[in-house]
């Protein structure tokens, strides 16, 4: 459930490479990987100055693979010395909106609409970039919350979660009720009503269900629920917002949104109240750029998937991208995290007070260690040979 497609472009500077990944849960990284294979024509032989110079044009071009154009910023981020929120946050208005396909959004946002938002935070950016250097940026934890922990472990990964600084904290429900009712209670009487508990069903439900179910878990005071039902219903989810609006529950969804339409209609229907963005089933950093776009025009506040492979390490940049140029506030916003596989990666984020700590080092933050690449390559790397 944890393999992931990764690139490396490699350039005639040998010390100045770029790396990227798309995770897809496990099922599914063999076609992502002849994806990458068969745009591999695309990018040999191109030089960084032309991606730099109108990166939406050159993402239109690679038509949306996120490895690549991940790999990409990498190597851009790296060559100007910086890491990626502060590369993206030091451009002009106008350079950040070259990097954005409007096509297919501009019913919803215009250009010139998001270069006036962009314009209106321009002056105060400094601020902000000085905020998120000094305080880092709100996460949550779902390490609590898994199907199947003993109460004795629930309780204490509650109480780790509450003495880590964590304020906000989400569990998986959706298979029983009761159980859900009696997980609930304990987590309840662990953090208290003074802290935020999410809760995530993962796709499981039918519309009715979904409200039905909810109605039952009202006294537990959830702050979200996420994924009740097919990511790809809009019209579902909108549903689902509407009759949950009454007892102050938010729809989160768009862990699995895998373009900018769905989010577009996502947010015209009012079907989320937590906008979702995953770093790699969107294309890359560009099309994110662009749901960020979007999701503040509707005034929805985006709190990023992460856990899997690599994206509490890419989701970090995003959201203080967000912070510093798109949104201009944290207010709602909270990043997910979950404590696994971060060893495998060259520039691990790091948790400090319930808070990611702002990356510092130049890149995305997507290179893997050498070790790790060697040992875990599939088919060929050590760890498979020995697993067969």
């Amino acid at each position: 459930d944890y393999s992931s497609a990764y690139v490396i472009l490699h350039t005639d500077n040998p010390l100045l490479e770029g790396h990227g990944h798309s995770f897809t849960i496990g099922h599914g990284t063999e076609i992502i990987c002849v994806a990458i294979k068969a745009h591999t024509h695309l990018l040999i032989g191109r030089t960084l100055e032309e991606f730099i110079s109108n990166p939406g044009a050159f993402w239109r071009h690679l038509t949306t693979l996120s490895a690549i154009v991940n790999a990409l910023w990498d190597l851009y981020a790296k060559r100007e010395g910086k890491p990626l929120w502060r590369l993206i946050s030091d451009l002009t208005p106008e350079q950040f909106l070259k990097c954005i396909d409007f096509r297919y959004i501009s019913d919803a946002i215009t250009p010139d609409e998001a270069l006036k938002m962009l314009k209106e935070l321009e002056s105060t950016k400094s601020e902000r970039i000085k905020q998120i250097e000094e305080q880092g940026y709100p996460a949550y934890t779902s390490s609590a919350g898994w199907l199947g922990y003993s109460d004795e472990k629930i309780q204490r990964l509650c109480r780790e979660a509450i003495n880590e600084g964590f304020t906000h904290l989400k569990i998986k429900v959706g298979r029983d009720l009761q159980d859900d009712i009696r997980r609930l209670k304990i987590i309840r009487q662990k953090v208290g009503y003074d802290r935020h508990i999410m809760i995530d069903a993962n796709q499981v439900w039918d519309i009715d269900q979904a409200i039905e179910w909810m109605k039952y878990l009202v006294e537990f005071h959830p702050y979200w629920i996420e994924e009740p039902t097919s990511p790809d219903d809009i019209l579902g989810h909108a549903r689902i917002s509407q009759a949950l609006q009454l007892y102050n529950i938010g729809v989160a969804t768009g862990e699995h949104g895998m373009n900018r339409v769905l989010f577009k209609q996502m947010l015209q229907a009012n079907a989320l109240q937590f906008c979702q963005i995953d770093s790699c089933r969107l294309g890359g950093v560009n099309e994110v750029l662009a749901v960020l776009l979007l999701a503040a025009k509707f005034r929805v506040p985006v709190c990023p998937h992460a856990g899997g492979v690599g994206l509490c390490e890419l989701v970090q940049h995003l959201s203080m991208i967000d912070f510093v140029v798109v949104s201009g506030t944290w207010e709602n916003r909270v990043i997910e995290f979950a404590d696994h596989l971060h060893e495998h990666f060259e520039d691990p984020c790091i948790i400090k007070n319930g808070r990611y700590v702002a990356p510092s080092r130049p890149g995305y933050s997507t290179q893997m260690k050498k070790n790790s690449r060697q040992q875990y390559s599939f088919p060929n790397g050590p760890v498979w040979k020995t697993n067969s």
